[in-house]
């Protein structure tokens, strides 16, 4: 075993969390599913490579659900679905609400999607995204602010294109 114990020792709450993120990224359902049960298999398998040192368990396994989308996206990976928010009570204005969410989102670079997965899907600290992509997590606060604020002017139908031009986020930076 790795430097740190069984990183799966407690697997519930890492399972909602993977499936939350991964829900993030490509839509609930079944595709989520897959990639969710494929990363634990993965995470199974290479527990004994953990080191608690380079970060929390949580950190680890959704590190692996990256790697798990970007070697093997579902065929129908798509921004079709976000996950439920807990307590939504009146049905129409969440499904006005996720599809607002679902517009605004695939108007961002995949960076941004990707950073706001990590943060609001995988519950990940700005510290744990940096480890996850060799970022200072000062970088990652500036990044998940800049990716909030293009969602918000998305969201309010002010999108300002740059998102969408290839280089617009390394001048911002």
């Amino acid at each position: 075993m790795g430097r740190g114990g069984d990183p799966l020792a407690d697997p519930k709450p890492l399972v909602r969390r993977v499936y939350a993120y991964v829900a993030y990224r490509i839509g609930d359902g079944p595709d989520a599913e897959d990639v969710t049960s494929e990363t634990f298999e993965r995470a199974l398998r290479y527990k004994h490579s953990y080191d608690r040192s380079k970060g929390e368990p949580a950190a680890w396994v959704i590190g692996i659900a990256r790697r798990c989308l970007a070697s093997n996206p579902p065929p129908s990976q798509s921004l079709d679905q976000v996950p439920d928010a807990p307590g939504a009570t009146d049905l129409e204005e969440e499904s006005v609400r996720r599809v607002d969410l679902h517009a605004g989102l695939a108007t961002l670079a995949q960076r941004d999607r990707e950073l706001l997965a990590l943060r609001y899907g995988g519950d990940l600290t700005a510290a744990q995204i940096g480890r996850l992509l060799d970022m200072g997590t000062n970088a990652v606060e500036v990044a998940l602010y800049r990716a909030r604020e293009r969602l918000t002017a998305a969201l309010a139908g002010v999108d300002d294109g740059e998102s969408a031009k290839p280089g617009a986020e390394a001048v911002r930076n």
